[in-house]
This record gives C-alpha cells, structure tokens and sequence, in this order.
C-alpha cells in the first residue's frame, strides 16, 4: 500500500473531462474528489487507490472511499488487500454503508474463491434479515437493480439471499445442501433459473426422476423468470433435460435414481442444517412495529418439524 500511496501526484488540471464521468467527480479538491479524478478521467487505477486511502485516514467521505477503493482494486486484481482494506476499516463507516460494504465483500470473496467465508457471510445477511435489522421492522426497502430505484420485498430479498448461499455450497460440490437451501428458496418466492439449479442440484445427486418434474413446472410456467429472457430459461432446460436423457438412456451409464449416500453431507444436515432453519426468515411478510428478539416466529418452528419429520422417514 506504501507503494501506491508514493504513487499518488496532484490530479493534472489540463485534463479534459468526460461529460458522463463530469457529474461523478465531487467538486473540490480533497482526497475523496482527486480520487475519483484519477479514477474517472486519468484512468489511473492504482494512483485513485492511493487518493482513496489518503480519504479514508483524513475522514473525507471516508465510507464512500472505502466502497470505491475496494471496487477499484478488485478492477485491478487486489482481492485479498480489497477484502482486508474493508476488514479493517469498516468501523470508520456509518451503520447504513454496512451492507453495501457487505455486498462489495461478498463480490471478492466469490471472485477470489473464499467460498467458505462467502458462506459465512450470507448466513449473517439471513441472521440480520431474520433479527428485523436488514428492513427495519418493514415489509420492503428501497435497492438499486441494473442502476435502477426498486423496492424489494422481505421475500425477494430472503430467497435471493438464499439462492446466492445455494449457489455457493454448489461451488463446493455439496449438492445435497445446496439442493436444501434451494427448496426453501422456491418456497418463499420461486422463480426459474433457482428451479433449473434445484434440478442441477439433484441430477448430480442422481435424483433424475425429481430434477423432471422440477424442469416440468419451469416449462409451465409455474416458476416465473426474474431478470431472465425466457427463451434462455428454456434453452437451460433442454440442456438439463438432454443431461438426464443421456444418463437413463442405455449405456449411458447414470447411476440408479435416488440420494447417494455421504457421511459428510448426513453431518452438515444434522448440523448445519438446523442452524440455518434459526435464521431463515418466515414465508410470510411480518409488519411492523419491529421488535428485536430472539424468539421464533411461529413458521419457523413449523418448517423445522416438517423438516425433521422428513429426516426422520
């Protein structure tokens, strides 16, 4: 970092700026605007890094520099000082840039395959969304799509929380509990392309005849395509479908159709498993007053009997 700080000069006042990048620079001249200098109109990556950590020790628009610094050097491939960077430094931030920082952290970790700690960090947003903390007691929050204002439901918010940690253990090659999260994803607001990983899910578990009946209800139209273009939704799953062809076919070679034995995945069930049931959020959307307690709403005490009840059998 010592190298990048000697790196960083006054930003040059013949440069011409871009008209979209004009109205991004704030005006001035401290470390936060020369930063943003650098990055929007120099194209000096490495110079704004050095300007954004000179913001962050003098306290100028210190949250803003940390979220724009660690972008900038996920650009420039410096995963592991990006996520140490916000590590470090998040204290000095307001409470309401935590989960933007959150996010920006979950982003490095998947682009620098910390699996593990991305996990982590998502059963903590499903915690914070569980304890009322993430909405504040209300049924939706305002949130940025494609740079776009929407507003986000408790439900759309869980279950693509949920997506995302299904998709993580996939990454793993622990189907058996990506294909759990997934379930419980679809329950609370399904859609097509966590459908068409459920049924991923389950065909690498040689689970052919559950992952058809998933695919059918995609081409039903029972799940609905979010952000998705149908006709590649439906393109995923003729591949799917040709997969499961391909092993129930003669001499293909697909294994006979049910859950394949796994003492590692029988142990995540048994512990894992239930730890995520105390923070998965209810189905229903709760109103407010929020009340911060650490007492179970009363569908959550339902999906885990129903959960036990089908470990049981």
């Amino acid at each position: 970092m010592a190298q990048l700080v000697a790196m960083a000069q006054p930003a040059s006042s013949g440069a011409a700026t871009a008209p979209h990048a004009a109205h991004k620079i704030p005006a001035g001249d401290g470390p936060y605007a020369r930063a943003k200098h650098f990055q929007l109109v120099e194209k000096d990556l490495d110079a704004s890094i050095a300007w954004f950590w000179k913001a962050i020790n003098t306290g100028d628009k210190s949250d803003s520099a940390l979220k724009d610094m660690a972008v900038v050097m996920k650009q420039r491939g410096y995963l592991t000082e990006a996520i140490d960077a916000i590590k470090s430094l998040r204290h000095l931030c307001p409470k309401q840039s935590q989960e933007s920082l959150d996010n920006i952290l979950l982003d490095l970790y998947k682009a620098s395959g910390r699996t593990k700690e991305e996990i982590e960090l998502l059963k903590q947003k499903l915690r914070k969304i569980y304890l009322g903390e993430t909405f504040h007691g209300k049924t939706t929050k305002r949130a940025r799509s494609h740079g776009r204002k929407i507003h986000v439901s408790v439900s759309q918010e869980t279950s693509r929380v949920l997506g995302n940690l299904a998709w993580a253990y996939m990454q793993q090659r622990n189907f058996m509990a990506a294909e759990v999260v997934y379930r419980k994803a679809q329950m609370i607001d399904p859609d097509a392309n966590k459908a068409c990983n459920l049924a991923l899910c389950l065909i690498e578990q040689s689970s052919l005849a559950d992952a058809e009946l998933v695919l059918a209800d995609v081409l039903s139209g029972r799940d609905q395509a979010r952000d998705q273009q149908d006709g590649k939704i439906v393109r995923k799953v003729e591949e799917l479908l040709a997969r499961i062809m391909a092993q129930t076919s003669p001499g293909g070679g697909g294994a006979a159709d049910g859950r394949r034995e796994d003492k590692d995945d029988d142990r995540w069930v048994e512990d894992d498993m239930l730890a995520l049931l105390e923070v998965a959020v209810p189905v229903k959307e709760w109103a407010p007053p929020y009340r911060k307690s650490n007492r179970r709403l009363p569908v959550f005490e339902e999906i885990s009997l129903i959960y036990r009840e089908q470990m049981a059998c």
